[in-house]
Order: structure tokens, then C-alpha cells, then sequence
């Protein structure tokens, strides 16, 4: 399945991925637990209340209002989430992965009535996996996707590096970089230091002292990932 990459104001790329189906067919079933609960509640209440008079026809179809919105109702005004997409940690979102706007929701849930209520999930089942990006027929007239916000930026992707409290920077001329150019001299030592390729190290070393116009005071391998951890400094500690 397709992954959606996010750039932030703080230009960090966010990988968001699409929730597995075995995800959301949990999440249906938590959400589904939640109607059947509530329907519990409201018979127990009403046998306990002795409340058979009335119009019985006009009661039902009140008390069976929120459950026939439940997930419209949820998802509009809780970012695209229900009780059970929250539990699993998905929900759902634009394909650019930005947050959808209320006829986005409101097309996919008359879809759900579709290919999820009256085909008991068969046919949402089938286009999803058929689909390639997480997509039943809602999402795919909706042009929504449902994500995973379980893997969030992973540590490496990111300018972040652990320094201790004392720790103690030599090089403030690393603010000449943004983050994004960090986040790239980042990738590329990771890179070569895993790879250790000592050629790569020797070259990155030579343009980041230049750049920073510094004569470096240790080994290329060293000066870089001091470089990182200044900028950290710098940058989030002050």
C-alpha cells in the first residue's frame, strides 16, 4: 500500500501509512461492541423504567438516531476518528493526508451503508485489498484513505540526536544550516557511518567545515556528528 508524506512547518517529512485491514476490521468491531452496548442500555433502562406506553415506532426510531450517525457524527468532529479507530490508532484522512472536510464524511458514510452494512463488509473488504491504498467505495468517492498513526517520524529521519544536560557545544557557527539541510547531512553520515564509508564521511566533513567556514578539531567522523549535536544544541537547548 502507498505511503503519504507530510512536510511540516518545521520541515520534518512524516511518513503516514495505511492502516492494514485486519486494523480496521478491529476498529468496526470495537465500534459495533459501542451500538450493541447502547442498545443494551437503552432496552435495560426502558424494561426497568416499565415504559410501554406511547408510540413504540416513534421511541425506536429516536433512540436509534445515534447509532445511524454514529460513525458520520464521530468521525466529522473527532478528526476523523471513532472509539474504535482511536483504539487501534488509525483514522481517517485526505489522500494528500491533510484532514477531510465534512462532505468528505458524509460521502463515505452514505458509501458505508453500501459496502460495509448491507454487504456485511464483504465488498469494503474486497476493494480495499483490490484497491492498493486502503480504499473501500466510500473512500474512493471521498478521495479518503483511512492512516495509521502508529509509526510515527522514526528518530533517524528526524535533526534530533540524544545530548546530555552538561553537554557543552563548540560550534555555533552551525546555525548557518536550517533544518532540512541538518536533517540531510544527518542522512547522509547515518548513511556512510553504517556503510562506513570513510569517502563519503571525508567529503561531507570537508563541505560542512566549509560552509561553516571552521577548521575542524577532530577526525571527519567525529566533527560531523558533533556538527549534529551542536545544531541540536543551538537550536532546541537554547
Amino acid at each position: 500500500m502507498d505511503n503519504f508524506q507530510i512536510e511540516t512547518a518545521q520541515n520534518v517529512s512524516i511518513q503516514q501509512n495505511v492502516a492494514g485491514i485486519g486494523e480496521r476490521i478491529l476498529a468496526y468491531l470495537i465500534d459495533l461492541s459501542v451500538i450493541i452496548v447502547y442498545f443494551i442500555i437503552i432496552i435495560f433502562l426502558k424494561e426497568m423504567l416499565g415504559d410501554n406506553r406511547g408510540d413504540q415506532w416513534a421511541f425506536w426510531m429516536t433512540m436509534g438516531l445515534p447509532p445511524f450517525l454514529y460513525f458520520l457524527m464521530w468521525e466529522t468532529f473527532w478528526d476523523g476518528k471513532t472509539p474504535g479507530k482511536a483504539t487501534m490508532k488509525i483514522k481517517v484522512a485526505r489522500l494528500d493526508g491533510s484532514r477531510p472536510a465534512f462532505s468528505n464524511y458524509l460521502i463515505r458514510w452514505l458509501l458505508h451503508l453500501l459496502d460495509v452494512t448491507l454487504a456485511f463488509g464483504g465488498v469494503a473488504v474486497v476493494t480495499i485489498l483490490l484497491n492498493g491504498r486502503g480504499q473501500r467505495l466510500g473512500d474512493m468517492a471521498a478521495g479518503t484513505t483511512v492512516i495509521s498513526e502508529r509509526q510515527r517520524v522514526q528518530f533517524h529521519q528526524t535533526i534530533l540526536v540524544d545530548i546530555p544536560e552538561d553537554y557543552v557545544a563548540i560550534y555555533p557557527q552551525v546555525t548557518v544550516f536550517n533544518d532540512q539541510e541538518m536533517r540531510k547531512i544527518k542522512a547522509i553520515y547515518t548513511d556512510a557511518k553504517r556503510h562506513a564509508d570513510h569517502t563519503i564521511i571525508l567529503e561531507l566533513s570537508k563541505k560542512v567545515s566549509t560552509l561553516m567556514d571552521v577548521t575542524p578539531q577532530e577526525k571527519p567522523l567525529q566533527f560531523v556528528g558533533k556538527v549534529i549535536a551542536d545544531y541540536n544544541y543551538y537550536t532546541q537547548k537554547l
